[in-house]
């Protein structure tokens, strides 16, 4: 029986890309600037949503353990 690796979701992607680049040593970064992002209050279709807002930007950098 064969394995469905097909990515379906953007949680998925991300996983995949990050676990990717980590593998060859690669440097993520992620630049926001005047980021805004709803946050839902429950899965449901109908949930309320808070708007989160930070002014500014929002630097991550990620290396492997190798690069230590």
């Amino acid at each position: 029986m064969s394995e469905n690796t097909d990515t379906r979701t953007w949680p998925e992607l991300a996983i995949g890309l990050y676990d990717r680049l980590t593998e060859r040593n690669a440097e993520i970064v992620y630049n926001f600037d005047k980021f805004e992002v709803g946050i839902p209050s429950s899965t449901q279709a109908d949930a309320k949503h808070a708007l989160w807002k930070l002014q500014g930007s929002i630097r991550v950098t990620t290396r492997s353990g190798a690069d230590s």
